[in-house]
């Protein structure tokens, strides 16, 4: 028979309580011995292979679980880590934006410092040739007096025509 302990068992309960009753005495039937014996004989038989595969299945069970627990804590493992470098990226870009709003704060100080040193530099140049050039203007108004003095007393000393006062009106 290709039945199940289950199917054996209900078989027997079947025929147990299919069984004539003694008179007077419900508690007591009359059942074939060598039906019952075989149907006993064959939950015997089967038990101990639903029994180990019962088992298996159990070990099965056990071991999915475990399986499913390691797995469990491998990925909250990995979730923790990836937790932390997170943080720490985190903490790195806060540190970096940090550092480079002070070297930005920094350059444009800088910035205007040499902003401001480099036109009092050009002021003071400019003002120097200014000066320079006011001075060489005196010298050369001075020279140039000089020189129509000098052209002056000299053409108080030749005659009318020369080509000195010709040069002077020009």
């Amino acid at each position: 028979m290709g039945n199940s302990v289950q199917e054996l068992l209900e078989m027997l309960y079947d025929t147990i309580r299919e069984a004539r009753g003694f008179p007077l005495v419900a508690e007591k039937c009359v059942i074939e011995r060598d039906k019952a014996l075989d149907l006993l004989d064959e939950i015997r038989a089967k038990f101990p292979t639903e029994l180990a595969e019962a088992k298996r299945l159990v070990d099965a069970r056990a071991e999915f679980i475990a399986n499913a627990k390691r797995e469990a804590e491998t990925i909250r493992k990995a979730a923790e880590e990836r937790a932390k470098q997170l943080v720490n990226e985190q903490e790195i870009y806060r540190a970096a934006k940090e550092k480079s709003s002070e070297m930005i704060s920094s350059a444009e100080k800088s910035s205007a410092e040499l902003r401001r040193v480099a036109n009092e530099y050009v002021d003071d140049a400019m003002k120097r040739t200014e000066d320079a050039l006011t001075q060489a203007l005196g010298e050369i108004k001075n020279s140039r007096s000089s020189f129509r003095n000098a052209v002056s007393s000299m053409a108080k000393n030749q005659p009318a025509d020369s080509s000195i006062d010709v040069a002077m009106d020009e």
